[in-house]
């Protein structure tokens, strides 16, 4: 029941209500509002604010196609720059798979070199073994005969001293100083 009151009261409060009499007179508020908006539209065509929206309207159209232009060129700047930088991605990846490659190469040329400069330094260790081996061998036997040597002559030295008398001691030293005075001189 409120709601239709409030309804009704709001209907009647409209303009049209409001105005009274014949159109054309300064005591009905239509015809008032229409000269009040006929005199404003009048004063904005006398002030040429047509002309000057117009003209704000036609500069921000040119400032916006501007902008416009200058972003299309941006636009197509950043597209170079973006092909450029991969472009230059590319080269620099196929640069750094020639350079594994040529590594890689390298590496095996270089693993190959230190097999060959290992077995050759194997052979060199192996005959300077056999050659120490050899010495030692050759130095064995030489001392071997050595003490065979001195075992022998001292072996001699006491048969001879067993079976051997003064005397015939007394003549080999006469006969070895004799011997000994025409070897020296």
């Amino acid at each position: 029941m409120k709601k239709l009151t409030l309804l009704i009261l709001a209907a009647s409060a409209t303009p049209a209500f409001a105005a009274s009499g014949p159109f054309f007179s300064l005591f009905n508020t239509n015809f008032v509002v229409w000269l009040a908006f006929i005199a404003f539209i009048a004063v904005l065509v006398y002030l040429k604010v047509p002309g000057k929206l117009g003209g704000a309207l036609d500069a921000r159209a040119n400032d916006i196609r501007s902008e416009l232009d200058e972003a299309k060129a941006l636009r197509e700047e950043a597209q170079t720059l973006l092909a450029s930088y991969e472009r230059k991605q590319r080269e620099v990846a196929e640069q750094s798979e020639r350079i594994i490659v040529t590594a890689k190469e390298e590496a095996a040329v270089a693993a190959a070199k230190a097999k060959d400069e290992l077995k050759t330094s194997i052979e060199r260790r192996l005959a300077a073994a056999e050659d120490q081996i050899t010495s030692a061998e050759a130095k064995a036997i030489q001392q071997v005969r050595d003490s065979a040597v001195s075992v022998a002559i001292g072996a001699a030295g006491d048969a001879i001293a067993a079976k051997m008398t003064a005397a015939d001691s007394n003549a080999l030293i006469d006969e070895a100083i004799a011997n000994a005075g025409s070897k020296l001189h």
